[in-house]
Formats: C-alpha cells, structure tokens, sequence
C-alpha cells in the first residue's frame, strides 16, 4: 500500500468536495495522507477523519461512528444483512425504516437489531418515493463492512 502526505492545495481540493457531497462541515486540517488501495480507490486520513475516495465520491469510512451518524440512512432487516456486507445494492423490500435523502446523496445503511453501520453508498432516488415504491434498488452500496477498504484500513499506520 502506497501512502502519500499530499501538498496544502490538493488537501484544500479534497474537503472542499468533501464538504460539499457529504454536506456537513469538515474542518480543514493539516497532515492529511492518501493510501493508495488499488486502482479504484484511495483512504484519506487526516486528524478525526477517515474518507474513501472512490472515483470523484468521497465516502465516511465505516469505522468513523461519529461522522457516519451525522448522514441519512436507512435500516435493512435481519435478511439483507449478509447481502449488504457482501456488497449488493440495496433493495427496498429490505428496508425497515429510513431518514429523508436526496437522489445522489450519501446514505448510511444500519442493521436493524443492534444499529451497526453496514455499508455506505450513494441514493438512486429521494426518500420521499420509498413510500410508493415496493420493489427496486434505492442505494447503491459502495464501501461496506469487508471490502477492500475496510480490511486495508488495518494496516494503516496513524
């Protein structure tokens, strides 16, 4: 694993994206190191924040409690569990409850008996139609408990 100190520009770059698509306040900080995972994606770790960066998203790392629980989310029943932390979508006979989101934001997906943090993925439409729709994918899942990201983020020195 690669990791890099990046310049006070392209740190500058990255919370103003993170900023803007977690849409809560980051505070800019110093130190912050890129660990290159593989040719998808990079972990950002910085001073109280872990990231995923995945293409142009920038995702909470699932180990980051106190920021996950600060973004929508949605919780899955019993049976999407294993489905989840394999890394399937979403589905929405899966899901129990949900907070209100937006097409293309970042959602949180807990379980619904002990309230973990399963996955984290982007919306694939606004939580005001969940209500109408019975069947279909509502969240893409794209960082979730024993991915790559995950399992690497062990090895990480802080």
């Amino acid at each position: 694993m690669k990791s890099n100190l990046i310049s006070k520009s392209e740190t500058a770059k990255i919370f103003e994206a993170l900023n803007t698509q977690w849409k809560i306040e980051v505070p800019k900080q110093k130190n912050v190191r890129t660990h290159q995972i593989d040719e998808k994606g990079v972990i950002i770790t910085g001073n109280g924040v872990t990231a995923v960066k995945i293409g142009e998203d920038i995702l909470p790392f699932l180990g980051d409690v106190p920021i996950l629980e600060k973004f929508p989310y949605v919780i899955v029943d019993m049976g999407a569990i294993k489905f989840v932390c394999k890394g399937a979508n979403i589905m929405r006979p899966g899901i129990t409850k949900f907070s209100d989101f937006e097409k293309g934001e970042i959602v949180c997906i807990i379980e619904e008996s002990q309230h973990k943090f399963l996955a984290v993925g982007k919306a694939e439409i606004p939580s005001k139609q969940l209500d109408e729709t019975k069947k279909g994918e509502v969240i893409k899942n794209m960082h979730y408990i024993s991915d790559i990201f995950w399992e690497s983020e062990k090895e990480i020195k802080y």
